[in-house]
């Protein structure tokens, strides 16, 4: 099996979560059977366990002195289907129940405190978010959208709807694309990619197995890869040709990703509004002529 149909989905937490649990109580009874590597990967994630929930598998590795591979076999003989179950068996055991909701919620929040711990969070995530974002490689992405003949735009789970939109935005500035959420479509889509084409791939945690996969497959086509993920090392990044980071203080064991699709959204506006200006004339005709298409279907 390759790395990247290992990898734990973090844009579409543990469909089989439940099933799996007490992952530091499983490590420390298999730890004197282990071998080099994986004693080492182990005692890092039962000394390191609050931080190991916010961390990639690529970032694990390098502080174990091992391998992606090494790491997904350990949590894989562990009785996980991988690394991202194994993260969220350590948060069930050290996370608040509130905080699968929201990191910052208390039990006792009134609705007031509710909204403004919510609005203050997402409002973080676009100011450093801002700042983190490469203006270089936002114009690198600019220029080779332009230069593409098409875009295929790629997203899993909460990354679907940024796809999505992505997908409807860059139609209305005249550029021809297409958006694929489902994970058979995107392998198949990505295979079919050519040197001229342009591919936006969406992924928060930069390690989920479906957009992994497509990604690497459309940079092995020749295609451009713009990729759309949070800061830090991931395993997405190796097939990455541009990357455009959000900075989103997204717990990965979160049920549902809140920040980093405001952030992710941000940087998506960013980048039309480049391409829109860099064209403007074809982008403004396109949008007054589908403005008067869409108008048709309003009362």
């Amino acid at each position: 099996m390759t790395l990247t149909s290992q990898h734990g989905n973090d844009d579409r937490p543990g469909q089989r979560g439940a099933e799996f649990s007490g992952a530091i109580d499983r490590l420390k009874a298999l730890r004197q059977s282990l071998a080099p590597t994986a004693g080492r990967i182990a005692d890092f994630i039962i000394a390191n366990a609050a931080d190991v929930i916010h961390m990639s598998v690529t970032e694990v590795a390098e502080r174990a002195g091992a391998s992606e591979g090494s790491v997904i076999g350990l949590c894989q003989s562990l009785g996980a289907r991988g690394f991202q179950q194994v993260k969220l068996a350590l948060a069930r055991d050290l996370v608040k129940p509130v905080q699968f909701i929201h990191e910052d919620l208390l039990p006792t929040d009134t609705m007031e405190a509710v909204i403004d711990k919510v609005f203050q969070s997402d409002l973080n995530a676009l100011q450093d978010t801002m700042k983190a974002l490469d203006v270089a490689a936002m114009q690198r992405a600019v220029d080779a959208i332009r230069a593409a003949s098409r875009v295929e735009v790629f997203g899993i789970g909460s990354a679907a709807t940024i796809a999505e939109d992505a997908n409807y935005r860059l139609l209305r500035i005249g550029i021809p694309s297409r958006a694929s959420v489902d994970s058979h479509v995107q392998a198949i889509t990505a295979s079919l990619c050519t040197p001229d084409v342009a591919v936006i791939t969406v992924s928060h945690s930069g390690s989920t197995i479906e957009t992994l996969t497509a990604t690497r497959l459309a940079k092995e086509a020749g295609a451009t890869t713009i990729v759309v993920t949070n800061f830090g090392k991931s395993p997405i990044l190796a097939h990455a040709d541009i990357v455009l980071n959000t900075l989103a203080r997204e717990t990965q064991f979160r049920t549902e990703a809140m920040t980093s699709r405001i952030a992710q959204l941000a940087v998506i506006d960013a980048l039309i509004a480049g391409l829109a200006l860099a064209d403007l004339d074809r982008s403004t005709a396109t949008i007054a002529k589908t403005f008067e298409v869409l108008s048709s279907k309003r009362v």
